[in-house]
């Protein structure tokens, strides 16, 4: 079967030459993607609930719906995406995901009723798996003991898109609510022009794999991670990271609405500064960090953090206590550039797409999981047939999580070390 290729393309890099420019546009289009799809969290309610005239409840069902089927669509297509690009290359996958998911924002800003949202909706669970692709692209162009501060670069990208994207997307909701998924397209649309142009491939034909559906589909996948204790355990602990993660944005608006009468402004403040400490820190604190203590203690001491910030977010009597814990919980940033770069060390170079995509398959598998996991666990906790109320039960039950993920991720570690 012949190579797959957009005309023109730079060749395959020499990684010393062109790693920077590179990664600076890796960075950009995570960071693009990621603000294409917060832009349109502010107005994706209103448009839903407009579908079904005003109900609340309908619509808040349907929102349901729409997130456990996206996160589904994440973890079937993840894999394959990633499986792609080890066949194909790195550079036309990352492309042709950002033109389809451009492209799908078109079909949602004139989508005439629920079902074309719908649709919509799954079309880009697909395209967004792309950043499986990206993780694969960073693994190539780094070396493995700077591994980790690339993928620092990666999740501080998420902070950022994350940050802007639903602020930009209220303030273009106001104006209309089909203008975010408008400018949602253009900016995705336009990296990909961007990229044709500059992006170089970063996997030479002779580290190619050919393309197997055994390893594309999703149980397929990982087989990969059963090819190694560690790489298994590892990949576990990023479960039930990913997985006490959910907690944020299952729970968080209602929590502080419930328990600090918080309104939706600074809800939306609360979690902005969370997404800015969270690029501080991924951005700027995991190159030095695991420099100075190392991969292992680095992922462990993320951990802990992550632990003692959802601790504090449970008996936090007032909103002020609250942020104080908002620092030490992004520090957990650390987790993932640090467990990434040790996973992809246990893996050939023509595997990595196919560990990004198992990666964040089992991601997909946290987001169809923890919404239900912690709003039951929060309708719970306040019921008002309990003797006792605690309404931060959820982010108690996250901070265990993480705690089982420290224990585990020290298991597995301390044999290798041994």
């Amino acid at each position: 079967m012949a190579e797959v290729s957009f005309s023109p393309a730079p060749p395959p890099m020499d990684l010393d030459r062109r790693r920077r420019p590179a990664l600076a546009f890796i960075f950009i289009t995570i960071v693009l993607d990621v603000l294409a799809l917060g832009i349109i969290i502010p107005v994706l309610p209103m448009l839903v609930a407009g579908f079904l005239n005003g109900d609340t409840g309908r619509a808040a069902e349907m929102l349901g719906l729409f997130g456990t089927v996206w996160a589904a669509m994440q973890f079937l297509c993840s894999p394959v995406l990633g499986a792609l690009s080890d066949r194909f290359g790195r550079r036309p996958v990352i492309l042709l995901s950002n033109l389809g998911l451009g492209l799908d924002y078109l079909v949602m800003a004139l989508a005439p009723t629920l079902g074309w949202l719908f649709v919509g909706r799954m079309i880009s669970g697909v395209t967004a798996a792309s950043f499986t692709t990206a993780g694969a692209y960073i693994a190539d162009v780094t070396p493995p003991e700077r591994r980790a501060a690339g993928f620092g670069l990666q999740g501080a990208a998420f902070g950022i898109g994350f940050v802007l994207g639903p602020a930009l997307g209220g303030l273009l909701g106001s104006v209309d609510p089909r203008l975010p998924f408008w400018v949602a397209g253009g900016l995705s649309l336009a990296n990909a022009a961007y990229g044709l142009l500059v992006l170089p491939e970063s996997l030479p034909p002779e580290r190619r794999r050919g393309f197997s559906w055994r390893r594309a589909n999703p149980l397929g996948s990982l087989a990969l991670l059963r090819s190694h204790a560690q790489l298994l355990g590892l990949a576990t602990v990023m479960l039930l990271s990913t997985l006490a993660h959910e907690v944020l944005p299952a729970v968080f608006v209602l929590y502080g609405a419930y328990r600090y009468g918080w309104d939706e402004a600074t809800v939306g403040l609360t979690l902005a500064g969370v997404g800015v400490c969270s690029a501080i820190v991924q951005g700027g604190l995991v190159r030095p960090v695991v420099a100075r203590i190392g991969e292992r203690r680095a992922m462990l001491g993320a951990l802990l953090c992550g632990a003692i910030g959802f601790t504090i977010f449970a008996f936090a009597p007032v909103g002020g206590a609250l942020w104080v814990g908002i620092p030490v919980m992004a520090l957990w940033g650390v987790l993932g550039p640090s467990a990434q770069s040790l996973m992809t060390r246990r893996v050939d170079s023509s595997e990595q797409g196919q560990l990004q995509g198992a990666v964040h398959g089992l991601r997909g598998v946290s987001g169809m999981i923890g919404p239900g996991l912690f709003t039951i666990t929060f309708a719970f906790a306040i019921g008002v047939d309990q003797a006792w109320r605690m309404p931060g039960a959820p982010f108690l039950l996250a901070a265990l999580l993480l705690v089982g993920a420290m224990l585990l991720a020290w298991r597995v570690t301390r044999e290798r070390q041994g």
